[in-house]
Order: structure tokens, then C-alpha cells, then sequence
């Protein structure tokens, strides 16, 4: 847990809750300083992935946080959070909106997993702070950030092959790779969260990647988040 606090959710709460933007913005700030976009993990010392996603409905928040085997990509644990949501949608500010109910639902795993991937940024993001890295910092574990479109930047499309990629370009820097990770489906756009590099960012979303656009670990979760949904709200 980020900062050594010795009760995880207090932890959460003191880095991924903000009153209001401005708050919000310095906390991010500080976050940033903490963030590691460089390889601390050997792919072959991975055993367990979470994919974590979220569904709404008015004012609530369904979290879903899914762990599989790597590379098998079996599930072995599936786990849930609800909670009022307390922050708007602000684009740059994801983490304050979804982040609380993703971190409730990732500290009830019995089955501690060895990187996260997220439904969303993380370096390619305006403060190079997204929600994949924020989350990453605020529980110390590996994450990468695989969103379905950009949040800035830009990016030529690329091939229609399996496994093409492009830069993600933000005023010359490579802030993320449009990766196509289905032949002739949309690019998903991957970036490094927090204790990974690009490479291996990409090199895990595509490995992770078998039927669907999305990785398996992020795709189950966005399922099972709105099956979550369906289960409390019945519609």
C-alpha cells in the first residue's frame, strides 16, 4: 500500500478521494513524484493479472476487479464494490470518480495479483497521472492502462495485422502505442502505469488480448461490472 499507511483504506481514502478538483489536481501532483514508468517486474515472475473496470447507473458506482492466471488467463477470482458516487466526470480526473470503488473491490481479493490493467491511462495522459497510474501508486503494484481512445496526444492508425502499433505522440514525447490487438478491430491505446515500461505495457496487453479488442482481464471485469449492475438495479 502506497506511503506504508498501516490501515489500506485510509490509505485509499487520503490518495484517491478529493473534495473538489482543485484538491484533486494537487493530490495528483503529488502522486506523480511517486510514479515509476520503468520495468521492476521479469514478465516470468507474473502469475496473477486483475483486470479492473466500472459501470454506472445515476449515482452509483460498480466496481469489478477480476484476477486470472498468467499466461493461462484462468479466472480465479472475481470480486465487487458499490459505492455513491461522490466525484464528477472530469476528463484528466477518472481516478477520483472510479478509482475509490476500484480500490474497495481490489483490497477485498483474497488472491494478491502481481499487475493490474485498467480500463483506462496511465502515462498518456495530460498530467502523465492516469487513472492506471494513480491506482498503481496508491497500491504499490505493477499497472498498465489500456483505453479505447485518447485523451491526448496523437496517433497514426496503425496496420490491420494483429500486434501493429503506432506512437502515441504528445508534443514529440511517446507518451503510448496504439496497439491493434485484434486484425481488423479498433486500436486500443496502451500505456505505462506505474513499475512498467512501454514495451512491456504493450507486450502484456497483447498477450493478454485473445478474442476481444480489450485484454481478457479488463474485458471480464467491464462484463461482470455491469452484470454487477444488472444484479442490484435489475435492469
Amino acid at each position: 500500500m502506497y506511503n506504508g499507511e498501516k490501515n489500506p483504506d485510509q490509505a485509499a481514502d487520503k490518495f484517491i478521494r478529493a473534495a473538489d478538483p482543485t484538491e484533486a489536481k494537487k493530490i495528483q501532483g503529488k502522486l506523480r513524484r511517486h510514479c515509476i514508468v520503468e520495468r521492476t517486474i521479469d514478465i516470468c515472475g507474473i502469475r496473477y493479472l486483475a483486470g479492473a473496470d466500472a459501470a454506472y447507473s445515476q449515482d452509483t458506482i460498480y466496481a469489478a476487479v477480476v484476477v486470472m492466471t498468467f499466461p493461462t488467463l484462468d479466472i480465479v477470482e472475481k470480486t465487487y464494490a458499490i459505492q455513491e458516487i461522490r466525484f464528477p466526470y472530469i476528463p484528466g480526473l477518472l481516478a477520483f470518480r472510479e478509482g475509490p470503488a476500484i480500490v474497495d473491490a481490489f483490497l477485498s481479493l483474497t488472491t494478491v495479483p502481481d499487475l493490474i490493467l485498467i480500463n483506462g491511462h496511465g502515462y498518456a495522459h495530460p498530467k502523465r497521472m492516469g487513472i492506471a497510474s494513480h491506482i498503481g501508486v496508491v497500491l504499490d503494484v505493477p499497472s498498465i492502462g489500456v483505453a479505447q481512445r485518447l485523451l491526448t496526444g496523437i496517433a497514426a492508425m496503425p496496420g490491420t495485422g494483429r500486434g501493429s502499433i503506432e506512437p502515441v505522440l504528445d508534443n514529440k514525447e511517446v507518451i503510448g502505442m496504439a496497439v491493434r490487438t485484434v486484425e481488423g478491430s479498433k486500436p486500443v491505446f496502451v500505456s505505462a502505469g506505474h513499475k512498467v515500461d512501454l514495451a512491456q505495457a504493450v507486450d502484456l496487453a497483447l498477450k493478454t488480448t485473445v478474442t476481444h479488442r480489450l485484454t481478457e482481464p479488463i474485458w471480464h471485469a467491464d462484463r461482470l461490472s455491469r452484470q454487477f449492475r444488472k444484479d442490484q438495479t435489475g435492469s
